[in-house]
């Protein structure tokens, strides 16, 4: 489904997935996610420290909307040169209690905070007494944006918060997504989703990514060697960079959502399957990438107690291979959703990131026989 006034998405490209998505392809056709944005630009040319250019954001996720009823969750990391705030009790307790926040590397202490604050002005904790670890996720964007500036400000974290919804969701440049770059192009933040029927029952899941990975080399549409195609073609510009940096380094934070009925211990395995979708594209799990995964679903609702026994729904294992094939999917696609998305940015110094250059990708695939 493409919305009036979206930016192209890859099926709009001709670019061939397989499964069946669903109304919006879209982490949000899991029914009560929500997904929210505060997108931070301004400024050009010479970077001058706390002034930009800024290129930078935050993105929320509300599992069940804005409502407190924590849900089933686990997280898998496939490289960790990275953050992911508040895992520990997750792999403890087995629920994600707090919406999960992504941004830049040297903001992930503020957006934390900022959630804490939030939940004080909105009154999501309706006890006096309680606790909470926020779940903050992580990519670095410090080629185009100044993060050693520090703009990522508590306002930006209660915009993402306050502006979440549910429906088609905007993709590329912004939120968190909004100065990374992917697999040689200019990444961001990515969505997609697949509808699958196990038994009598249809579920959903989706995926949201927030994509900074890769090495152009390596990178594949539809196992095709688009970056090897385009191996001269639109480098990234980098007048100044660190001298240590090599190809593929970067991050991938991804977000599975369904509603299959699904506990920790199965959501663990969901998490586990993502590096295939991450793979497929072009993704190696360099050294210096940040690769963290976390999934949960929006089945029992009533699964959260603090006194009284909790009855709860269990898909069995065996019944699990159409939800890992989904999420490989869904990944996948979410990846080059971000990247078709995403606009050509410049940023501190000059340095650039081009966007992929559709017309080039069709003319590659129809050379490959993958679209007519």
């Amino acid at each position: 489904m493409t919305v009036y006034g979206q930016k192209p998405r890859a099926r709009d490209l001709g670019i061939p997935f397989v499964g069946a998505t669903g109304k919006f392809n879209a982490i949000t056709d899991v029914k009560g996610v929500e997904v929210g944005y505060s997108t931070i630009i301004s400024g050009e040319g010479k970077n001058i420290r706390e002034k930009g250019p800024v290129r930078t954001g935050v993105t929320a996720i509300f599992p069940r909307g804005k409502n407190n009823n924590p849900v089933f969750a686990n997280w898998y990391s496939l490289n960790g040169n990275g953050e992911m705030t508040g895992t520990t009790w997750i792999t403890e307790s087995g629920f994600l209690e707090t919406p999960i926040m992504i941004t830049n590397s040297n903001s992930v202490g503020i957006v934390r905070d900022a959630v804490l604050k939030w939940f004080i002005k909105t009154g999501w904790h309706k006890e006096n007494f309680w606790f909470s670890y926020p779940v903050v996720a992580e990519t670095y964007d410090g080629f185009l944006n100044d993060i050693y500036g520090f703009h990522v400000k508590e306002e930006h974290a209660y915009e993402a918060l306050n502006t979440a919804k549910s429906g088609a969701i905007q993709e590329g440049n912004v939120g968190g997504g909004t100065g990374m770059m992917c697999l040689g192009f200019k990444g961001g933040t990515g969505t997609a989703s697949r509808i699958v029927k196990i038994g009598d029952s249809t579920y959903t899941v989706g995926v949201l990514v927030q994509s900074n990975f890769g090495a152009r080399q390596n990178f594949k549409i539809a196992g095709v060697p688009v970056g090897r195609e385009l191996k001269d073609t639109m480098d990234y510009v980098f007048k100044k960079a660190p001298s240590y940096r090599q190809a593929g380094d970067g991050s991938i934070i991804v977000v599975v959502a369904t509603d299959a009925p699904l506990l920790p211990h199965q959501l663990k395995r969901i998490a586990a399957r993502v590096p295939l979708g991450v793979g497929i594209v072009g993704g190696n799990g360099e050294n210096g990438s940040g690769d963290i995964f976390i999934a949960f679903s929006t089945a029992n609702p009533a699964a959260f107690q603090r006194v009284k026994l909790a009855k709860i729904d269990e898909l069995p294992n065996d019944a699990m291979n159409p939800l890992f094939e989904a999420t490989v999917q869904s990944v996948e696609e979410a990846i080059i959703n971000a990247m078709v998305a995403a606009e050509t940015m410049e940023g501190i110094n000059g340095n650039k990131a081009y966007g992929l250059p559709h017309n080039l990708v069709i003319d590659i695939l129809k050379k490959y026989n993958r679209i007519k």
